[in-house]
């Protein structure tokens, strides 16, 4: 069963492959009025959302579906403890595709593992959000005209900002893209993104604490807010949340051509005064999320009924089962009655199938 939890679940042709049929519903839109007719699609947000649970809703009414499911987990059966593949497979019952968004890092992974319909991962923690990446990616179509051979500027969390982790590997694929990394010290890119996406796949990254010093030389500005959310101490929150504020001055040195792109919610890392701006292309990004998603849930009840198998499975055929902890108070494995699985990662070390972090 094809699932989408990673974005390297995709191959780069199967990316090319949902992004043109989105620019194909984009031109015709009538022609997919009613392409998914009698099926249904179960939205699970155990998170706060607003843009991606509505997004996945519009998206499965103007494909002619239905849309089933909740918008808080306190009103779930997880309120009475019932598990993330015990959930999933009460929801095969009356579902033909699943979105979850998830505060446990893996628990799309889980539901995968349990579901016999496809599984899409909505974001599960700091960890991966997937169908933002392809969101980007028409964004980036529809701005610039291609993938490769860009600079692409990320500013302002990109430690915990799981939509930045995500675009930056569905990049690594495409030859001439170069990562410039602004942040504080704090919020820095993880090690093991660095090492294991942009050194592996030979992404040239530069780290920097000035967007003012480097704005002139990007193609794409991706924006991000501080997640308040993803602090456990309030007080490191405020120390960074205004290390970064994107006003029309700053502008005045960037290209033309440039884009800026933001996951959204904003809170005060872009200034209303750039809204103007036709390098603005957030809210429009908004819009291309809407249509990814009709061509994503198109393709993935395609490819179940095809049977076409996984790019590569959903746990490494090398990974270990049981004998490691993962260190990651968010994950999955630490948080429910899930196995642990930890595969090979460089350098001699381990990584938790589900997060990526490393064993205590």
């Amino acid at each position: 069963m094809r699932s989408l939890i990673d974005p390297t679940d995709l191959s780069a042709a199967e990316v090319e492959e949902i992004v043109n049929l989105a620019l194909d519903i984009i031109d015709n839109r009538e022609k997919y009025a009613d392409a998914c007719r009698g099926k249904k699609l179960a939205t699970l947000f155990y998170e706060p959302s607003t843009r991606t649970r509505l997004s996945f809703t519009a998206a499965m009414m103007e494909l002619g579906g239905n849309v089933l499911g909740f918008s808080d987990a306190a009103n779930s059966s997880v309120s009475k403890g019932e598990t993330v593949a015990d959930t999933t497979k009460v929801i095969n019952c009356f579902a033909d595709i699943i979105a979850m968004r998830h505060f446990e890092e893996g628990a799309p992974l889980v539901a995968a593992l349990n579901s016999r319909t496809p599984v899409i991962n909505a974001g599960d923690g700091s960890h991966a959000h997937p169908t933002q990446t392809l969101t980007d990616l028409l964004t980036i179509r529809r701005e610039i005209g291609h993938f490769d051979n860009l600079t692409i500027g990320f500013c302002g969390d990109l430690k915990f900002g799981r939509t930045v982790h995500s675009l930056i590997k569905a990049l690594s694929r495409y030859p001439g893209v170069k990562v410039i990394l602004i942040a504080p010290e704090e919020l820095r890119l993880p090690g093991y993104m660095k090492a294991e996406v942009c050194d592996r796949y030979g992404v040239p990254y530069e780290e920097v604490s000035s967007l003012e010093d480097v704005i002139d030389r990007l193609d794409v500005l991706y924006m991000t807010r501080v997640q308040k959310e993803r602090f456990l101490d309030e007080e490191d929150y405020d120390r960074v949340k205004d290390c970064f504020v994107l006003t029309a001055d700053k502008l005045k040195n960037a290209r033309p051509e440039m884009r800026i792109l933001h996951p959204l919610p904003r809170v005060n890392e872009i200034a209303v005064d750039v809204d103007a701006d036709p390098r603005a292309a957030y809210f429009r990004q908004v819009e291309n999320g809407k249509f990814v998603r009709m061509a994503l849930i198109l393709t993935l009840l395609k490819w179940a009924e095809e049977g076409r198998e996984p790019h590569h499975p959903l746990v490494p055929t090398d990974a270990v089962a049981g004998t490691m902890t993962c260190s990651n108070h968010r994950c999955i494995s630490n948080m429910e009655n899930v196995e642990s699985l930890f595969r090979p990662a460089e350098g001699d070390s381990w990584r938790c199938v589900y997060c990526e972090s490393r064993p205590k």
